[in-house]
């Protein structure tokens, strides 16, 4: 007689769906504990609350159930908001979803080089990048990236989190390409602001003295005249505060690619060298490209260019000339990362161009530059225009490190890596991380009252950031074809005028020819597209130069009267201008 083992083997199956069933219980109070501790802990301040938090995090938890297991690779540079990221938030996101994320730091032509390799090789070396807009021109004339947008609809529709909301992000402009598309979304965002001593710049000796010399009043000044006066004040004049050696102006020299930096990073805009327009001008903008449609057709002005016009020659001209004459010797032989920490050793009475990246070093206890009760003697203010600006230009530079995905990474891989990327910009973990590393994306945070609370100590952030006044700074726009090429020849040929060996006309017009020179290897090459370059035959200068717009003629008077506004009034004029 036969054993029926049809029991049996209905009991092992029914303990093995047991199993699995516990199992998914388990491993659902798992994620559920994480993002109870992770919510209670880390992520207390957010514009969310508590119970909107979880939700968000329980959707992060439940998308990412097909991908649970797999290691993905990310790469930034190396300032606190990443550093946040790579040490808090991918381990968050590892306890949350089970994707381990390898969240690398490196300097910021490291990211660029391991980007351009990429896209030359189709070889997946980083699962996503965090890099900076000024790629928009770059990655939307390649092919190479895919686009936000895109992977939005078609193949991440179902990995996009719901509460994403775009339209809270205040730097998509500067992400979206041409043709509409959203190719990068904005992880961090800072601007180069005005820097001063406040403290220094409110005392009655030097307001008397500083008035009896030039005429008016000492402030916050409104155009380079100012500046240079002030720098030259500080420098000059006063030379000397409670004993110690004091300057009007801080910069940086060396021959090093963050020489680059200090001139692609909009100093052409701030002295006027482009044309109106927002958030790039058009058809020349402030690296001197002009296009036609979206073509560049030439950065010399032979070409209607403006890179070695006398705009840009103007503003390479002060930047020689303050830098000899009003920052500390040792400016010369600097780097971007050496000077970055100078003005908070106390002896710096301003810096026109400054990074405010810098905000949370510059608020460190005991500092020199920080009062007792934590707040700060210095302020921040949107910098001086040249004489060559004009209204509706843009006005200075803001660096918006985004996002971005290459079609060399496998699917997957992509598109897990895009779910940690929607969690280190979702609103739970937003205003945690702005108030950590103090580079806004979110309207919602600037306005929260987490940001009002902190605005006393971060010396005028909040308040440019809440005023109009922030969309006139703005990256590098889509005029530029390819962002890795060209902006290696900026400090090279920067240098020989900071160096002395060249004029600033020479240097630039080195630059200039430069450019259009790996312009035209690109219109050779036919490798962009219908938006490649295509560059005009070179001209007389001078029909360009009587034509309006850029590239402008050299003014008779490029030192105007200096004006100033006392900080007070400019605050308020923000605040009048928001409400409206």
């Amino acid at each position: 007689m036969k054993k029926n083992n049809k029991w049996p083997k209905l009991l092992i199956l029914s303990a093995a769906v047991s199993a699995v069933t516990m199992s998914a219980y388990v491993q659902a109070d798992q994620y559920s504990d994480a993002a109870k501790k992770w919510v209670s802990n880390e992520f207390q301040t957010s514009t969310l609350t508590e119970a909107q938090q979880l939700e968000e995090l329980k959707w992060f938890a439940e998308a990412a159930k097909p991908y649970r297991g797999m290691t993905i690779n990310v790469a930034s540079e190396t300032i606190a908001t990443h550093e946040y990221e790579s040490q808090v938030l991918a381990k968050a996101f590892t306890e949350l979803t089970g994707i381990t994320i390898v969240h690398d730091l490196m300097q910021e032509g490291d990211v660029v080089e391991k980007l351009q390799t990429q896209m030359q090789s189709d070889r997946n070396i980083y699962d996503a990048y965090i890099n900076d807009s000024d790629l928009i021109g770059t990655h939307f004339r390649y092919g190479k990236v895919v686009p936000i947008s895109d992977m939005m609809e078609g193949d991440g529709k179902d990995v996009t989190l719901p509460t994403l909301d775009l339209k809270d992000f205040i730097g998509l402009d500067f992400t979206t390409g041409p043709d509409g598309k959203l190719y990068q979304l904005p992880d961090q965002q800072f601007a180069n602001l005005y820097w001063f001593r406040a403290d220094w710049f409110e005392r009655a000796d030097l307001k008397k003295q500083f008035k009896d010399i030039y005429g008016y009043e000492l402030g916050v000044p409104v155009n380079w005249s100012a500046y240079e006066d002030i720098a030259e004040f500080f420098s000059v004049h006063v030379k000397e505060i409670d004993g110690e050696r004091v300057y009007g102006h801080m910069d940086y020299g060396k021959k090093d690619p963050s020489l680059g930096w200090r001139f692609t990073d909009a100093w052409f805009s701030m002295a006027g060298a482009g044309d109106k327009g927002l958030p790039n001008g058009l058809p020349v903008d402030e690296w001197g490209i002009r296009v036609d449609g979206c073509k560049p057709v030439g950065s010399s002005v032979s070409r209607g260019g403006a890179t070695n016009g006398p705009a840009a020659v103007y503003a390479t001209t002060k930047y020689v000339d303050w830098l000899r004459e009003y920052a500390p010797p040792e400016a010369q032989g600097m780097t971007f990362s050496e000077a970055g920490p100078v003005p908070a050793q106390g002896a710096i009475a301003q810096q026109i161009f400054w990074y405010t990246a810098f905000t949370a070093s510059m608020t460190s206890e005991g500092l020199p530059v920080v009062n007792e009760d934590g707040t700060p003697k210095w302020r921040m203010a949107p910098s001086p225009k040249g004489p060559y600006w004009e209204e509706g230009m843009k006005l200075g530079y803001q660096d918006t490190g985004s996002w971005t995905f290459m079609k060399s990474t496998p699917k997957e891989r992509r598109l897990a890596a895009w779910l940690y990327a929607q969690f280190t910009v979702s609103k739970t973990v937003s205003l945690k991380k702005t108030l950590v590393g103090l580079t806004p994306i979110r309207e919602s945070d600037i306005f929260s009252d987490a940001m009002t609370e902190a605005a006393p100590k971060l010396g005028g952030l909040v308040e440019f950031y809440r005023s109009p006044a922030r969309t006139q700074w703005t990256p590098t726009g889509t005029n530029v074809p390819d962002y890795p090429k060209l902006a290696q020849l900026w400090w090279q040929h920067i240098a020989e005028a900071a160096s002395g060996e060249k004029t600033p006309q020479q240097a630039l017009d080195g630059l200039a020819a430069a450019q259009d020179k790996v312009m035209h290897r690109l219109e050779r090459a036919d490798v962009q597209g219908e938006c490649g370059p295509k560059l005009n035959p070179e001209i007389d200068p001078q029909e360009w130069l009587s034509q309006p717009g850029a590239p402008k003629a050299k003014l008779a008077n490029e030192k105007p009267q200096g004006e100033t506004v006392a900080y007070k009034d400019l605050l308020k004029s923000w605040k009048d201008a928001a409400v409206k």
